[in-house]
């Protein structure tokens, strides 16, 4: 399993537009499996779930996106699964590290360091 984080200076509901797009619009194989949206005042948090179809590895890997704004910043989390091949070994030619690039890349204009 891969996993990353990133603090952007969006709202979450930009952010995940932005992922969304990337990911679904942006890509042959991607999809949206579920977004999940919570807000208590102007604290929120959504949870996408995103799903691929990865050629070289033939098999779909699985990404949740979870994006909230707690700590006043906004906070990215992704986490990608299901990338790998195999019972044992789960190797996944770089699948997995590629599905969170991708939001990673998406989000960079608006990373804070």
């Amino acid at each position: 399993m891969d996993v990353s984080e990133i603090v952007v200076s969006i709202t979450p509901i930009e952010a995940s537009n932005k992922v969304e797009q990337a990911i679904v619009n942006g890509s042959i194989s991607g999809t949206l499996i579920d977004r999940y949206h919570r807000s208590i005042g102007d604290r929120e948090i959504i949870v996408l779930v995103l799903e691929k179809f990865y050629f070289r590895s033939n098999n779909r890997g699985s990404m949740t996106v979870t994006i909230d704004n707690f700590e006043a910043a906004t906070k990215v989390h992704a986490a990608a699964s299901g990338t790998g091949q195999g019972a044992i070994f789960r190797f996944d030619w770089g699948a997995g590290n590629s599905f969170i690039n991708s939001v990673l890349d998406t989000l960079e204009p608006y990373k804070v360091e």
